[in-house]
């Protein structure tokens, strides 16, 4: 074991953590989660907040596993971009700054997962020993990254609208 295979791991279940706790949290409280949605100004808040909770808690469980890394990165990626630009662009760097929280959380989220897609999971991972890890990493992995961006623009360019005053969907 190198010890870039222990990073690879480390940030690979740390950010897997993360991640699922966002997911379970949104799962817990859908309906919550859905008027969060809808006050942030997008359409179909009911199906964004599931969306959002499947794909983070599945984003987590292939990051644990390493299971298709550099897809699992780009849809860590892809959501972090979505949560940039529809939330936390407006509100600065710092994470403190309220009522929204700053970017410097979904900019590290995204570097951390550019990282993984690029170096790849590492020697401990199922895209090791499928023998596909090499095939997912470097140039190929960056690419996937901007393929799930690129998917995660259409998902805002097609569900954003202009928040409401009350906050709640209309």
């Amino acid at each position: 074991m190198t010890a870039i295979d222990v990073v690879l791991l480390m940030f690979r279940f740390w950010v897997a953590i993360v991640i699922i706790a966002h997911g379970v949290n949104h799962g817990r409280t859908q309906e919550g989660t859905a008027k969060w949605f809808a006050s942030k100004g997008f359409s179909s808040p009911q199906l964004n907040a599931r969306i959002s909770a499947l794909n983070e808690i599945l984003i987590g469980l292939a990051l644990i596993a390493g299971l298709l890394t550099s897809v699992a990165a780009a849809g860590l990626v892809a959501t972090m971009f979505v949560a940039f630009w529809s939330i936390h662009r407006f509100a600065g760097f710092f994470n403190f700054h309220r009522p929204d929280e700053g970017w410097e959380y979904v900019a590290t989220l995204s570097v951390i997962g550019i990282a993984l897609a690029v170096l790849g999971p590492g020697r401990y991972s199922v895209d090791e020993a499928l023998g596909i890890a090499g095939n997912l990493d470097g140039w190929v992995g960056l690419a996937i990254v901007g393929a799930g961006v690129l998917v995660a623009a259409g998902h805002f360019s097609f569900f954003e609208r202009a928040p409401t005053e009350t906050g709640s969907s209309a």
